[in-house]
């Protein structure tokens, strides 16, 4: 048997909490990953999920958390200059089928704004394909922390699951007007 690390309890934090309210019918999980990269000695797990009753409106959600190299020595050799960096990074994505408006990407900042603070790293970025005229655009809306997550913040993963729900249903709400 291992002793888990930091990654580890997160995730199974995360994972059963989301679980749970798939279970409950809350949301719909779509997609899990969990990967380890054993060049760089690096995980990364991610999980996406969606409002049950999206009603054909395609948004969805996924959180990634990723743990390097430096984060594990950080956990396993006590006393190293790195000590303060156990834990691991946590990025929310936001995925929304939309038309190419600029009024549809500051309404979405604002929702954004608006739910998670001005304090929070928003990025919106856009995928489509060039060789489809008229064709919807995917907007990829990117919440960064810009810190290490640790096990202190246990509690604060499991409310951000709540603010993600939030999140898509205000999405989805505007998004049901168009």
């Amino acid at each position: 048997m291992f002793d888990p690390t930091a990654f580890d309890n997160m995730k199974v934090v995360i994972e059963g909490s989301l679980y749970d309210m798939d279970s409950s019918g809350e949301i719909v999980i779509t997609d899990r990953n969990d990967i380890m990269n054993m060049a760089k000695l690096s995980r990364r797990f991610d999980i996406c999920f969606k409002l049950p009753d999206s009603k054909g409106i395609p948004v969805s959600a996924k959180i990634e958390m990723e743990s390097h190299l430096t984060n594990l020595a950080a956990e396993l050799l006590a006393g190293t200059p790195t000590e303060n960096q156990g834990g691991c990074y946590v990025r929310l994505y936001f995925l929304i089928e939309q038309t190419d408006k600029e009024e549809e990407y500051n309404r979405i900042q604002k929702i954004f704004v608006d739910i998670w603070g001005e304090t929070r790293k928003i990025y919106q970025s856009v995928q489509f394909n060039p060789l489809q005229n008229g064709t919807k655009k995917r907007n990829v809306v990117t919440v960064e922390f810009d810190r290490l997550i640790s096990e202190d913040q246990m509690d604060d993963l499991v409310e951000m699951t709540d603010f993600m729900i939030t999140t898509l249903r205000h999405l989805q709400s505007y998004k049901s007007r168009f």
